[in-house]
C-alpha cells in the first residue's frame, strides 16, 4: 500500500464554514481538527470568497472579472481579481499566525479545472467549456497558479506537509454532456474521460503535492481520478450506489475521504456522535471486504460536504464528532 500523506485515524473538513470571521474560523479548524487541519473558506464574505471566485482568482496570467453576477474571462486584471487576491492573502495571514510551527499535514482547497471550465464565461458569451483551446489554457493557468499557492504556504509554514483538494462538483456533468448552454435549451458536448483525465493530470503533476479530488456525484468517475494521478477521492457516503468501483479504486491504492456525517443538519449535539460516524465508515469498509487494520491509514473521516450552510453550533459538533470517530477507527 502507498504511504498516505496524512496520519492514521485523521479527520478533516472539506473547506467551507459559515460566517465571515476568518480568524475565528481558522482557530476552530486548528482546534477541532489538529491531525489534518485545512485552510478555512468563508463564502458568506461574498464575491471572491465563493468557490468559483476563489478558484478563478488563482489562475496565473488568466484574468477574470464579475459580469452580471457571473465570473468571466477579462481583458486585464481588475478590481474583482484584486479583491479575490486580498481575501486569499488575509486567509493565509491567519493560517500563518495561528499554525506557526505546525509540523503536520495541512490541506488547501480549490475548484478543479473542469468545474471552472463549466462555470466561467468566455468574453463572447458561453462557458469556457465550449472552446477546447480555452480549456487547455485554463488548465495550464490553474496548474501554475496552484503551484504558486502551494509554494506560498510552504514558505509560510516550512515544517508542514501540504495536501491539495480539488473540488470538482461539475465533473460528472462535463463527462455526461449535461452542462447547459446559456439558453438552457441544449448542453455542451460531453468530454471524453481520457481528455478529462489528461487535463486533471496536468494540474496534479504541476501542483507538486498529493491531490484529493472532491466529487459530489452519486457515480464518482473513479477511473478518471486514478488516471489523473489523484492520491484520494472525497465523497458523500450517502450517495454511493455501486460499491464495486469504489472497492477497485481502494484496492489500487486510492485514499478515501469518507463523508460520513451530514453537512447541513440543524440538530442538537446528542443527535450526531462519533460512534455513529465510526460505525458507518467501519460498516462500509467491512462490506468492501478489506481488513480493518488498513482502514485508519487509508481513510480520512469528513463531513459529507462543506459546512457553509450549517449553524455554528452544529459545525463545532460535527467536526468534534468526526475527529473522535477517526480516533475510534484508529483503535481497531
Amino acid at each position: 500500500m502507498p504511504d498516505f500523506p496524512w496520519p492514521a485515524g485523521a479527520a478533516t473538513g472539506l473547506g467551507s464554514l459559515p460566517g465571515t470571521d476568518i480568524a475565528e474560523a481558522q482557530r476552530l479548524i486548528l482546534g477541532e481538527l489538529p491531525d489534518l487541519p485545512h485552510l478555512a473558506e468563508l463564502p458568506a464574505r461574498g464575491p471572491g470568497a465563493d468557490m468559483i471566485g476563489r478558484g478563478a482568482g488563482l489562475l496565473a496570467e488568466f484574468p477574470v472579472q464579475l459580469y452580471v453576477g457571473r465570473w468571466q474571462v477579462a481583458p486585464r486584471p481588475g478590481r474583482d481579481q484584486r479583491l479575490t487576491a486580498d481575501l486569499r492573502e488575509r486567509d493565509l495571514d491567519q493560517l500563518t499566525e495561528q499554525a506557526d510551527g505546525f509540523a503536520g499535514t495541512i490541506k488547501l482547497q480549490a475548484a478543479g479545472p473542469w468545474t471552472l471550465a463549466a462555470s466561467v464565461d468566455l468574453p463572447i458569451g458561453g462557458r469556457l467549456l465550449r472552446d477546447p483551446g480555452a480549456v487547455r489554457d485554463l488548465g495550464g493557468s490553474l496548474a501554475e497558479g496552484l503551484r504558486r499557492h502551494v509554494d506560498e504556504v510552504r514558505k509560510r509554514l516550512p515544517r508542514a506537509r501540504v495536501l491539495l483538494q480539488l473540488d470538482e462538483p461539475s465533473l460528472n456533468a462535463v463527462l455526461d454532456g449535461h452542462v447547459p448552454t446559456e439558453s438552457g435549451l441544449s448542453a455542451y458536448r460531453a468530454v471524453d474521460p481520457a481528455d478529462a483525465a489528461t487535463l486533471l493530470r496536468g494540474v496534479v503533476e504541476t501542483a507538486g503535492v498529493p491531490v484529493v479530488v472532491h466529487s459530489c456525484a452519486p457515480d464518482v468517475p473513479f477511473q478518471v481520478l486514478r488516471d489523473a494521478g489523484a492520491a484520494a477521492v472525497a465523497l458523500d457516503l450517502s450517495l454511493l450506489k455501486d460499491l464495486d468501483p469504489l472497492g477497485e479504486a481502494l484496492e489500487a491504492g486510492l485514499g478515501l475521504f469518507a463523508g460520513a456525517a451530514s453537512s447541513t443538519a440543524q440538530i442538537t449535539d446528542k443527535q450526531v456522535t462519533s460512534k455513529q460516524i465510526a460505525d458507518r465508515v467501519r460498516t462500509l469498509w467491512t462490506r468492501l471486504g478489506f481488513p480493518l487494520d488498513r482502514l485508519p491509514e487509508q481513510v480520512v473521516v469528513t463531513p459529507a460536504c462543506g459546512l457553509a450552510g450549517a449553524s455554528p453550533r452544529y459545525v463545532r459538533t460535527v467536526l468534534t464528532a468526526c475527529r473522535e470517530a477517526g480516533r475510534r477507527l484508529a483503535e481497531v
